[in-house]
């Protein structure tokens, strides 16, 4: 008897990382012969890998954002040991789609055919982001706290570097 495609209804749909960084650089374009690489930046703020699986849809990315943008992961600058989230510092972020997540070691190879193709996954990375500047943008509680959020190029290979003060890295699953 073959499973149902219910059996399928306790994987998860899609998996972000999550890390503080100082700063961060993300090549968006590579170089051609007419252009230089281009790339964006920020400083003190968050680093999110978004990779989504089949089964996601916009509900998924709505618990995402709420997770990403509202965890508690950073400490304030003014000594004491208080996490709070994104939302809270005068940091910005940075979002890198990251299909590699949704793979599965097989053997001794990665497979990734749970990933969601190529138009689904960038109609959800485009929400994932709208709505993360969405958030950010409501957030600025003041003209000092010009927060903004940086993406990645969805579907293309990127160069990334990041300075952190500990590669905490946290893994979620929705």
């Amino acid at each position: 008897m073959m499973a149902s495609d219910d059996s399928n209804s306790n994987l998860p749909k899609a998996r972000i990382i999550l890390q503080q960084c100082l700063s961060a650089k993300l090549q968006v374009q590579p170089r051609t012969e007419e252009q230089e690489a281009q790339f964006v930046e920020i400083n003190r703020g968050l680093v999110v890998y978004v990779c989504f699986m089949k089964g996601a849809t916009s509900d998924t990315v709505d618990k995402m954002v709420k997770a990403a943008m509202n965890a508690r992961l950073s400490s304030l600058d003014d000594g004491t040991s208080k996490l709070v989230s994104i939302l809270d510092l005068p940091g910005e972020v940075i979002i890198i789609p990251q299909a590699t997540l949704g793979g599965n070691l097989k053997g001794k190879m990665m497979q990734y055919h749970r990933n969601i193709s190529k138009e689904e996954g960038l109609d959800l990375y485009t929400s994932f982001v709208r709505q993360c500047q969405d958030l950010l943008e409501q957030s600025n509680k003041t003209k000092e706290q010009h927060k903004q959020v940086k993406y990645g190029t969805y579907g293309n290979r990127q160069v990334f570097s990041m300075v952190t003060n500990g590669p905490f890295s946290h893994y979620l699953e929705f």
